[in-house]
């Protein structure tokens, strides 16, 4: 694999983040000299910033965590999106994440390292892509992480999208607490993750957490990653609207609300499922917090309700009043955040163990 020139530091991208991995990070200590009230209240200080970008077919959201000296916890100092402009394709969409990298550090200062949340299949060696099923154009094979690190000048860490999401929660949203969370992304596909102890798991290839990917009608039909009866299949947004007769997820769950017999099949149907599927992490790795996010909870408890529901006929095991399921706290920036928080984890000692880089399958 080729290595990416930092000045006179080494950097490149690994799948696992350890004392052997021979990933070499240079670390900044910078000052905060915004002219903002919060910047002249810490303008003395000297603290670590890293930059995340949630790379979305329509948009890309960004962040900007800082971690001052001593303390562990990130404050998130900046959030916001710009177009992805997708349809230009993958040189200029590389581009725009460069774009929006080097305004953030012209803005606020230099940083440590940054964070790339990607919605597909990347390779986790050498930070190229493999398929994003979102975006249009020739994306196969396409080289992201090494110029996003050099056109920012920094070092860069790819995150799966949804593993970055359950990052976020998992570290400061609504499974902050949780011995062991079960992040859930539900949009266009089912993602998902996993934090055991306050780290992400992604296990022995890289891609524990494919939560929409676990079997669950061995019958069912075909998923986007060859599998037939993926949870992914059975239950996502476009299947819900199509039981349901209407336009999208969403509308869905609003029509069930109002008693539509069709929408009320089609909500517990999926919700059938998705119990299989949260019964079947729960018992394995013990999980005690599950945080549900992405487009579709926009419904709030029209979603929550029904599945709590079928979630608690289905746990025997687990006392299922000890399992809390919430609406993700961070909203539309969780992703972005996550992303900022790879990155750091890059570089921090206190989670050098954190594997950081994960891959996709299917579409999320």
């Amino acid at each position: 694999m080729a290595d990416g020139q930092l000045g006179t530091v080494r950097c490149r991208i690994e799948q696992f983040v350890g004392p052997s991995s021979g990933l070499c990070v240079r670390r900044q200590r910078l000052r905060f000299v915004r002219s903002s009230s919060l910047a002249k209240r810490r303008e003395s200080l000297l603290v670590d910033r890293y930059i995340g970008l949630d790379l979305g077919g329509t948009n890309i959201d960004y962040t900007v965590i800082e971690v001052d000296p001593g303390e562990t916890r990130p404050t998130v100092v900046a959030t916001d999106k710009v177009r992805t402009r997708a349809h230009q394709g993958p040189e200029r969409v590389r581009d725009r994440l460069i774009e929006v990298g080097k305004k953030l550090t012209a803005e606020y200062g230099s940083v440590v390292g940054v964070g790339v949340g990607v919605p597909g299949l990347f390779d986790a060696q050498t930070g190229a892509i493999e398929f994003l099923p979102n975006l249009p154009g020739p994306w196969e094979g396409f080289s992201l992480g090494d110029p996003v690190s050099e056109g920012i000048e920094a070092p860069a860490t790819l995150i799966n999208d949804a593993r970055a999401f359950t990052l976020a929660e998992g570290t400061i949203g609504a499974g902050a607490d949780a011995k062991v969370m079960l992040g859930v992304t539900l949009g266009t596909g089912i993602g998902g993750g996993i934090m055991i102890d306050g780290s992400l798991h992604l296990g022995a290839f890289g891609t524990a957490g494919e939560f929409g990917h676990q079997t669950v009608d061995p019958n069912g039909p075909v998923c986007g990653c060859g599998n037939h009866g993926c949870l992914e299949a059975v239950a996502k947004g476009s299947e819900i609207a199509k039981a349901a007769g209407v336009e999208n997820a969403v509308a869905a769950y609003t029509a069930a609300a109002e008693k539509d017999p069709r929408a009320l099949d089609a909500i517990a149907h999926a919700s059938y499922f998705m119990a299989i599927g949260i019964a079947n992490v729960v018992t394995v790795f013990g999980v005690d917090t599950v945080v549900l996010g992405g487009g579709i909870m926009s419904a709030g408890d029209l979603v929550l309700n029904p599945l709590v529901s079928a979630l608690h006929a289905r746990l025997t095991l687990v006392p299922a009043s000890r399992v809390t399921i919430v609406k993700a706290a961070l909203g539309v920036k969780a992703g972005a955040v996550g992303a900022a928080l790879a990155a750091r984890s890059q570089e921090s000692d206190s989670a050098k163990q954190l594997p950081v880089i994960g891959r996709s399958i299917g579409e999320e």
